[in-house]
């Protein structure tokens, strides 16, 4: 077997270090000016923690929006935690980084995608021949997406 250079996963945890420099720096001094995040990701990752009326509401993905009101955010080298408010609500989730599917900013135009992730025991060897036949990349990979959807 030829040996080569996995470009896609060094993007992957590349673009998954970056969404953790953000977050941790928000956490040690806030958002500053007019910034914010859309996080989307899959509430089926096993290591996603959330309450579960919303774990119902949303039983594949679910949108977080980081802006006005949070508390708690404590970020570590898989994932952060974070207290929201739905409703008048505060609810504690946990949210690992490999479940993020998009990261968006949208005062500064700037959004990650990440293609969806299987959340089984397999080799990563395995997963290099796993390329939905349409996507344009592999599992895996990350790329810059447009934010036409989360625009006013």
């Amino acid at each position: 077997m030829t040996r080569s250079i996995d470009y896609g996963n060094l993007m992957h945890r590349a673009m998954r270090g970056l969404i953790q420099s953000v977050l941790t720096e928000v956490s040690e001094h806030g958002l500053p000016g007019g910034h914010h995040f859309f996080i989307t990701f899959d509430t089926r990752h096993p290591d996603a923690e959330l309450a579960d009326w919303l774990r119902e509401r949303y039983p594949e993905e679910m949108t977080v929006v980081i802006q006005h009101w949070y508390e708690n955010l404590i970020v570590t080298d898989d994932g952060f935690s974070i207290t929201l408010n739905f409703g008048d609500s505060p609810e504690p989730m946990y949210i690992p980084f490999d479940a993020i599917t998009t990261f968006v900013d949208p005062s500064v135009e700037f959004g990650l995608r990440f293609e969806t992730q299987d959340y089984d025991d397999e080799d990563e060897e395995d997963d290099e021949d796993e390329a939905a036949e349409d996507a344009p990349a592999q599992r895996g990979e990350a790329e810059v997406v447009s934010l036409d959807k989360w625009r006013k």
